[in-house]
């Protein structure tokens, strides 16, 4: 029967107690689990009160898989929130407070999932300030941290442009040409109205087509273009005359030229057809016209010349006069190449 309240009306109807079974635990009895007692209604408040409100970094229990992350597919991409910024390499990884777990700046980087960025970590393929970091959740400022997966930097400045254009021949390696001849700056003519500030890195002498790289990030061309990193391009140039075996080793131990020796550091003679031959040929040096110069001083001249890679950086089926916009995997190699 329900009960009455004051002003005699029905209250509440109260729910039958359920019966006691024998042998049920009282509310005091230890918790054989946690090793502890069992709050009952009255003590509710203060088992809320004891109880830890910290989150683990992941759900569930189960931690990384070591042996998946030492074969886990790295893309190498840099963190969309980093700067360059000082090389603070020497100080080790530090701990941020109110910072962005590791893990998650790996993922957003598009490194990898955030699942795939932890076992990278706990594989030890993961690199926080010169600091090799394998414990999960690591809080870091994502602006100033100096990350490396695998040893390649993942840097990038969202307001810097790196940008690989397939020279068409003719064509001056120039941002403005006073003569009116078509130059590198037409192509980007847009880009440079619309308040971007390119300048290429390296030229390409107007008979050569192919590969040429145009950014904004100063410290990264100055690096690309100095020999002391020598960093490799490839070209493919048809050369008068049929290419003996014996050549390949001439080039390798080097050349005489006006302006100092200079050596290739890989050439294969790929095609020979009706008094030409097709070639392959790599090496890091930079001077002027230095394909063309190497090639005639051992009496094979080029009739056409075409640069496919600088370092990592491919020139593919992109079709002259186009532009496109390097993949961070692409720019992060080329951080790595220079140091940096």
């Amino acid at each position: 029967m329900a009960s009455a309240g004051r002003d005699g009306t029905p209250g509440p109807r109260k729910k039958p107690a359920r019966a006691q079974k024998t042998g049920k635990k009282p509310a005091s009895q230890k918790n054989p689990k946690s090793g502890g007692k069992v709050a009952g209604r009255g003590s509710a408040g203060a088992a809320n009160a004891g109880r830890s409100t910290k989150k683990t970094h992941r759900k569930g229990s189960s931690k990384p898989d070591v042996t998946s992350g030492k074969v886990r597919l790295n893309n190498a991409r840099p963190a969309r929130h980093q700067t360059a910024g000082p090389d603070t390499s020497e100080a080790g990884a530090t701990y941020v407070a109110d910072g962005v777990r590791l893990q998650k700046v790996l993922a957003a980087a598009g490194v990898a999932s955030r699942r795939g960025a932890e076992e990278l970590i706990a594989a030890g393929r993961v690199e926080v300030d010169g600091e090799v970091v394998t414990e999960q959740g690591l809080r870091i400022n994502p602006d100033t941290a100096i990350i490396r997966v695998d040893g390649a930097r993942v840097v990038i400045d969202e307001t810097r442009q790196y940008l690989a254009l397939n020279k068409p021949k003719g064509w001056q390696s120039t941002m403005a040409d006073d003569q009116g001849r078509p130059c590198v700056g037409d192509i980007v003519a847009e880009r440079v109205m619309a308040g971007q500030r390119l300048f290429h890195v390296g030229r390409l002498d107007a008979d050569t087509e192919g590969l040429l790289l145009l950014t904004n990030d100063g410290e990264l061309a100055h690096r690309l273009m100095h020999p002391s990193y020598e960093v490799p391009k490839t070209y493919l140039a048809t050369v008068r005359g049929e290419v003996p075996r014996s050549l390949s080793r001439t080039l390798r131990n080097g050349v005489e030229l006006d302006d100092g020796p200079v050596a290739v550091d890989s050439f294969t003679a790929l095609e020979v057809y009706e008094g030409q031959s097709l070639v392959r040929l790599t090496l890091h040096e930079g001077r002027n016209r230095i394909v063309r110069r190497m090639m005639e001083e051992v009496g094979f001249p080029v009739t056409s010349l075409v640069r496919t890679h600088i370092g990592a950086v491919a020139l593919g089926e992109q079709r002259p006069g186009s532009l496109r916009v390097l993949g961070r995997d692409e720019v992060g190699a080329l951080y790595k190449a220079v140091g940096m």
